[in-house]
């Protein structure tokens, strides 16, 4: 998903880095899962940690995250409040801010995760920038707050209607971050 975001944002002529924030849980609790030490290691060595400057150099951010019960995943949360020294010196504020999220169930949270991502995203000075309706790919999959996807139980990938929506919303945040830049 966060590479369709990506794409998207590129095709606009962005600069985009991705990033992926680390895990926070121990060891212990990770080798429960089947699969969980494996992808963790295999995209820790792939994406970069986000860092505070990161977001400092960004005209827009564009968090992604799985659904945990409903809201987003600690490891995001960590990285978010790390922030405050940003927030502190108005360093984020008329930046644009986006969310979008997966689930391994339908009905799982998906709205209200991303939703849930707008309150820091406000407390930081972020402009939050939905999808809206503004393609029909959003009527096939997603939600006009954000893209989404359902893995199931076995951890699909994502569907080529989900990827669209992903692609939509990544075009609509660079469209609006550089707006927002040539107005300044």
């Amino acid at each position: 998903m966060a590479l369709a975001v990506g794409e998207g944002a590129k095709a606009e002529g962005a600069e985009v880095r991705l990033r992926r924030a680390r895990d926070i849980v121990g060891r212990d609790v990770m080798v429960k899962v089947p699969g969980w030490v494996e992808n963790a290691g295999r995209m820790d060595a792939e994406y970069p940690a986000p860092t505070p400057e990161d977001a400092e150099w960004a005209d827009a951010v564009v968090f992604g995250t799985p659904t945990r019960f409903g809201n987003a995943a600690a490891e995001l949360k960590a990285y978010i409040d790390s922030l405050g020294g940003l927030w502190f010196q108005g360093k984020l504020n008329g930046k644009v801010g986006s969310a979008f999220t997966s689930t391994s169930t339908p009905h799982g949270g998906n709205e209200s995760t991303i939703i849930s991502l707008y309150n820091p995203l406000a407390h930081l000075g972020f402009i939050i920038v939905p999808i809206g309706y503004v393609d029909p790919a959003v009527f096939k999959a997603g939600t006009p707050y954000g893209a989404s996807h359902v893995s199931g139980q076995n951890s699909s990938p994502p569907t080529e209607d989900e990827l669209t929506v992903a692609r939509v919303q990544g075009k609509r945040v660079a469209q609006v971050a550089e707006k927002l830049k040539a107005g300044h």
